[in-house]
């Protein structure tokens, strides 16, 4: 299956969802689904699996057990590759926003926070270099940031922004355009893929999968 970008009511689809987020909506609309979302999301993954790795396309069910909204859709379509949740990931997804990528650490369990802390503050200053530059470059810094510093780390720690993070992961955002429905929109993604190859060694070196995780 070869890419050729995402299907022209792919972004209508969304919209339509985001109105009318039922059982019925997706039962009369999922052949869209299928055919200009889901179906491009496989395809643009497996153009980009022999660089990057094998990836994954994220299920379109939310998971309502424990949330009050109980909306049982989800309105974006995910793809991920990572070699471990928390250890750097590449990420793609189309909502009506657009198109987004993404990487870096989205989740870190309490080990792998340990060890990135550990490693900020032993040697921040590779990171900081490497998150600048993605700024510059024109991505969002994001994560789950305390307010206050952690315990043991001093008032004047020069990465103390960095420390704060208790997940690190960069985001770049296209509003809907001609490109995303086109064999473009891959090369768009490889590109943006690339800037962050940097990042995601970081991840993988210094923060790597949890040990809770693998077993």
């Amino acid at each position: 299956m070869t890419f050729s970008g995402f299907g022209e009511y792919a972004i209508d689809f969304y919209d339509g969802l985001v109105l009318d987020n039922s059982k019925a909506y997706w039962d009369d609309n999922k052949e869209t689904y299928l055919r200009d979302v889901r179906g491009p999301m496989e395809a643009l993954l497996l153009a980009l699996e022999k660089e990057f790795g094998e990836g994954k396309v994220f299920r379109p069910y939310r998971d309502v057990r424990f949330a009050k909204d109980k909306t049982p859709y989800k309105t974006n379509c995910g793809g991920v590759i990572e070699k471990g949740r928390g250890g750097g990931a590449y990420y793609v997804q189309i909502s009506p926003e657009g198109l987004l990528t993404g990487g870096g650490s989205f989740h870190m369990a309490s080990d792998q926070l340990a060890r990135y802390r550990a490693s900020v503050d032993a040697h921040g200053v590779l990171l900081r270099k490497i998150v600048d530059k993605l700024v510059k470059q024109g991505w969002e810094l994001c994560g789950d940031v305390m307010k206050s510093k952690p315990r043991g780390f001093a008032d004047d720690h020069p990465h103390l922004d960095l420390l704060k993070h208790r997940s690190i992961y960069v985001r770049k955002i296209w509003e809907p355009d001609d490109v995303l429905h086109e064999p473009g929109c891959l090369d768009r993604v490889r590109k943006s893929w690339r800037q962050l190859k940097d990042l995601n060694a970081w991840c993988e070196d210094h923060v790597g999968v949890s040990e809770s995780r693998s077993r």
